[in-house]
């Protein structure tokens, strides 16, 4: 068995992990290293004001004069990364970083698995990196059914699982 722990908007979240702003607020964050600075990550609050990722950030302040622009912090993107890891160590001595925000544990016993991912995932809320855990035979299917977690979703039929997904759902492992 595999879980995948996923953690959504996981730039986002680093860039905000000690900010005091409310989830209320618009946020979007932007990739200064490009070329031209764009939007690749927001919060519910200016994706619901208009925003989207790829715009520019006068762009954004046009949907929205109250959107907050902050800039990617890679420095705790890997202090948020190395807690992530932490964490999923806990659960089995077989843990691959699988992306930024994502890794993936292999384990080898299968007791209790649910109980064991759920905890990670509450210690990780309780450190501020809000993250939800897929957990199904494969580690494809764990990553979609982490993706749809609201937190932890055990996946014990993987063909009733998968059959009423729409196509676009797989399109999820490209965008991460």
């Amino acid at each position: 068995m595999f879980a995948t722990i996923y953690t959504p908007n996981f730039y986002l979240q680093a860039a905000l992990r000690h900010r005091t702003e409310s989830p209320m607020n618009p946020v979007a964050l932007i990739e200064t290293h490009e070329r031209k600075a764009i939007i690749v990550q927001l919060n519910e609050a200016a994706e619901q004001a208009g925003v989207r990722t790829g715009m520019t950030p006068s762009q954004a302040l046009a949907r929205c004069l109250h959107v907050a622009i902050k800039t990617r912090s890679r420095a705790q993107e890997a202090v948020m990364q190395e807690i992530l890891l932490h964490y999923a160590f806990t659960l089995s001595p077989f843990v691959e970083a699988t992306a930024p925000g994502i890794c993936t544990v292999q384990f080898t016993d299968h007791r209790d698995l649910g109980r064991k991912v759920s905890r990670a995932v509450e210690q990780l809320d309780r450190s501020g990196i809000s993250t939800q855990a897929g957990i199904a035979h494969t580690p494809d299917s764990s990553f979609l059914a982490a993706h749809l977690a609201r937190p932890v979703l055990q996946i014990e039929e993987p063909k009733e699982f998968l059959d009423p997904l729409p196509i676009e759902t797989l399109a999820i492992g490209c965008e991460s």
